[in-house]
């Protein structure tokens, strides 16, 4: 019979270090919502990390300063800032772990008119019309959930995770929590076909834990987020999704997923949609710095009035740094898109058929240094990126020919890393 009074006598000292149990498990590293990441992750992620009496607090976050201009007939100019904060608080029990998480952005003020520029991109709404050539502002509450684990032994583990607003299990790890997408400030246009999932409503999650393997299923609310960006939306649980979670060993984890997501857009009641994705992701540390790379493929089936729309998307991306200072990275990608790219952001948008129409490639380039700032446990960095894109002959009279994209930025993160202490741990 097992019990559950005092500390479990198998608990290694990885665990016993205090809030260690809520930032990683025998599977790999805990990243956005219940996802995970390679264990490796432990060692490079920008976390602040403390302990109050019995309490852990971790704190993550990243801001980018961005101007981007765009060439072509669509293309756009604009100055915004994407962000987000995420505070959390973990407690070990014994063998039982709680954590309260919170995540927040300020972008429904620093991305204005509800969009900033992304060409080719697509997905939610803005101002009664579908965003074309845009990527929407996350919300004010990005998350608000708790998470409770029971340790049935030092790598066999239960879990519930939920709350008002959080991510379900489904999709890789989100574009913004990646460490391979870490240092690029646009989110992937495969966005709505692989990760849109990670901000859902009355989610709840139960998981399970066993060595390398973690499998979960979820019920969440399949509505987009409305336009308002500012409130918590609300809405029953009418939604599902399972995954399916492996590490190869510590530097390397794969996941495949699948859920069926209903009244997905608002744009198009009644729209259901069967998404299915699946990823590689993979981190390498080097004296001189590491490298964090993914390979990712989404997949939405919409089933709209008997007409199955089938859309995939495909993400390869990797972030590089080097003599500690540096970052590179390039992102690679080749996705479907439907016919709203034609008419662009017009009320014609509301009556075309939502039919794909072809591929479009993006790849992207860019480059990073740290600056010489001396801020307590802030860390400051400029950075470069240009995105050139690949068209149908049929896009081509309403994007041009050569389409581009072109952004600076500042980019703001914490400097303090909860990678001293899991290093320490990894040793012993």
């Amino acid at each position: 019979m097992l019990s559950f009074v005092g500390p479990a006598p198998f608990v290694s000292a990885r665990m016993q270090m205090p809030g260690m149990a809520a930032m990683e498990n025998s599977v790999g590293f805990l990243s956005s919502g219940t996802s995970v990441e390679p264990k490796t992750t432990s060692e490079i992620a920008p976390m602040i990390h403390q302990t109050f009496g019995n309490w852990t607090f971790t704190f993550h976050g990243n801001a980018f300063l961005v101007d981007t201009q765009q060439s072509g007939p669509r293309g756009k100019d604009k100055f915004y800032s994407v962000n987000w904060l995420m505070p959390m608080v973990s407690r070990d029990f014994g063998r039982q772990t709680v954590t309260l998480r919170t995540m927040l952005s300020l972008e429904p003020a620093t991305v204005t008119k509800r969009r900033y520029p992304e060409l080719f991109q697509s997905g939610e709404s803005a101002f009664g019309l579908p965003i074309v050539d845009g990527q929407h502002p996350h919300e004010l509450f990005m998350e608000i959930a708790g998470r409770y684990d029971l340790r049935l032994e030092e790598r066999t583990r239960v879990f519930v995770y939920g709350g008002p607003v959080g991510e379900p299990a489904l999709g890789p790890t989100a574009f913004p929590h990646r460490a391979s997408a870490s240092a690029n400030p646009v989110a992937v246009l495969g966005h709505h076909q692989q990760d849109s999932t990670h901000v859902s409503n009355s989610v709840i999650t139960l998981g399970f834990v066993s060595g390398r393997v973690q499998l979960e299923a979820s019920t969440f609310h399949g509505g987009e987020p409305d336009e308002n960006r500012w409130n918590i939306d609300t809405g029953k649980p009418d939604s599902f999704s399972s995954r399916l979670t492996i590490a190869a060993r510590d530097g390397i984890i794969g996941q495949f997923s699948i859920g069926r997501i209903n009244n997905r857009e608002p744009s198009e009641p009644g729209l259901d949609t069967l998404r299915t994705t699946a990823s590689i992701h993979h981190i390498a540390r080097f004296a001189w710095g590491h490298i964090a790379s993914s390979l990712i493929w989404g997949r939405n089936k919409d089933m709209h009035e008997g007409d199955n729309r089938i859309f995939n998307a495909y993400t390869a991306e990797s972030t590089l740094n080097f003599l500690k200072t540096n970052w590179g990275w390039v992102r690679i990608e080749n996705v479907d898109r439907d016919r709203t790219l034609l008419v662009g952001e017009t009320t014609e948008a509301l009556e075309t058929e939502g039919d794909p129409i072809g591929r479009v490639q993006a790849y992207t380039f860019g480059y990073e240094r740290d600056l010489p700032v001396k801020l307590s446990r802030v860390k400051v960095g400029v950075g470069v990126q240009a995105t050139a894109y690949g068209l149908t002959q049929q896009l081509k009279p309403v994007y041009g020919n050569h389409p581009a994209g072109f952004s600076v930025f500042l980019h703001i993160r914490p400097s303090s890393n909860i990678g001293e202490h899991m290093q320490i741990m990894h040793r012993h």
